[in-house]
């Protein structure tokens, strides 16, 4: 509670903290994005409008930065709350966030330029360019398209990082699995070019091959060759990252609220997590993705190559560092150690949209896309369930007050005057929204739940679970 009332309170202060204005259109479209964040499910009865600022709170989410593109153009950007709630230091637009598994994207660019400049091959198989690791185990031809579209087979989903104080190891380490390294080896978990199967590690490989055939640590190839010639220059993958970024830098942290120890976690595995940066700096690869597919630019890709990045490979939706969305929008989403992010470029008419938080908790950025989805006209971010709310009675919603269980997972509902409200285990604490005496929603989670004979239904897509009352 105390920190919930210290958060708000340096909410109030800085909630404008040296924000650019822009034209009163666009500030209001802004304020709209703030004051209208979307859930899955709305009510024709009783609308219910969630404020950005509110949910920051809600969510424990200490600081949130935004970017909207329209036209080719970067129509607005700002930061909310904080980069670190003990030092009071405020998200402005420069404050830079581990991108996480958006790093796959510029990494794809990376190495899709080696491909143009004749260096690699799309179709050739990695180990004719790997020369100090190889995989451990044949699952035939693997290829750098394979790589870069997980379609190669690879185990290692992700990887968790490591604190600052530890011993960091190489990336053959890694790919290994011995020690330092904290993750399995990576190593084929069936024959490649079958079918999609998401890999870090594929990506780990595809940064070996980067050094090894480049002769450049990979940090400063990425630098040099993608992130400047995009103007992306306040962004880095160096790992442990500089002393100089130190002030630019957000703290990560956990889900109830408290930072991660350290502030923020390293990652070796570069190319598949190690990217920091902010919207900006993203919106400027998106529009140059944009323009570049559409031959109005080539700063590090040509038209070609773009096309064939964004091209599904194998898989229906994964391209070539970046997944198709609705066929309409390319975008990636990353989560670290106490981050979360997501962004999106349309195919054709230069819009998108990158948000980023410093949490573990992505559902305020769920709501923030479709809120930037309602605002612009944008519906593919904006579809919702629509219900009617129901009047249900006091003493009836008191007998639905108590402590649900379904085997290790615990529902606590209580009543706070005419609404009732649940919590799982010892997760956010969530107001039950009723369609029928029985029936009910949650607007932060996609299902929908029902109490029947004493006990409490939930169901979540295809999946149905009873929680017995205790």
């Amino acid at each position: 509670m105390r920190y919930t009332v210290t958060l708000l309170l340096l909410f109030l202060t800085i909630s404008c903290f040296s924000q650019q204005k822009y034209s009163a259109d666009i500030e209001e479209k802004i304020r709209q994005v703030e004051n209208n964040l979307g859930s899955w499910v709305t009510f024709d009865n009783a609308p219910v409008s969630l404020n950005l600022q509110e949910r920051l709170l809600h969510y424990k989410v200490p600081g949130i930065s935004i970017a909207v593109i329209r036209n080719y153009q970067l129509e607005w950007a700002r930061g909310y709350g904080f980069a670190d709630v003990e030092e009071k230091r405020p998200v402005t637009t420069q404050t830079l966030f581990q991108a996480a598994s958006i790093s796959k994207s510029l990494n794809a660019v990376g190495v899709l330029k080696l491909v143009e400049q004749n260096k690699l091959s799309l179709d050739a198989d990695i180990n004719t360019y790997l020369k100090s690791w190889h995989p451990s185990a044949d699952s035939g031809k693997i290829t750098i398209a394979n790589l870069l579209s997980h379609t190669a087979g690879l185990t290692v989903h992700g990887f968790r990082g490591y604190e600052t104080k530890d011993t960091l190891p190489s990336v053959v380490q890694i790919l290994q699995g011995k020690k330092p390294a904290n993750s399995p080896e990576v190593k084929p978990a069936f024959a490649s070019g079958l079918r999609f199967q998401y890999s870090g590690g594929g990506t780990t490989i595809s940064q070996l091959i980067v050094t090894e055939q480049t002769g450049r640590p990979y940090d400063q190839y990425q630098q040099q060759e993608v992130l400047n010639p995009m103007g992306m220059t306040g962004s880095f993958y160096t790992q442990p990252a500089p002393a100089s970024k130190k002030d630019l830098l957000a703290t990560a942290y956990h889900q109830d609220g408290k930072p991660v120890e350290g502030k923020y976690h390293v990652y070796p595995e570069m190319g598949a997590a190690g990217l920091w940066t902010n919207p900006v700096d993203l919106s400027k690869y998106i529009i140059e993705t944009q323009l570049a597919s559409e031959g109005k630019s080539s700063k590090v890709l040509s038209q070609a190559m773009t096309k064939k990045r964004l091209t599904p490979y194998i898989d229906k939706s994964a391209g070539l560092g970046v997944f198709i969305f609705e066929n309409k929008w390319f975008n990636h989403n990353g989560g670290n150690e106490g981050f979360r992010c997501v962004y999106y470029g349309s195919l054709e008419g230069g819009n998108g949209l990158v948000v980023m938080v410093n949490s573990d908790n992505y559902d305020v950025i769920s709501e923030v896309v479709r809120s930037i989805g309602k605002t612009y006209g944008w519906n593919e971010f904006n579809k919702s369930t629509v219900k009617t709310l129901a009047d249900v009675p006091v003493d009836t919603l008191k007998q639905y007050a108590g402590i649900y269980k379904f085997q290790d997972i615990t529902l606590t509902v209580t009543q706070q005057g005419n609404h009732l409200f649940i919590r799982q285990d010892q997760g956010n604490t969530m107001r039950m929204y009723f369609t029928s005496g029985k029936d009910f929603v949650l607007t932060e989670v996609p299902a929908e739940a029902r109490f029947e004979q004493g006990n409490l239904l939930v169901k979540q897509g295809n999946q149905e679970l009873r929680f017995l009352k205790q």
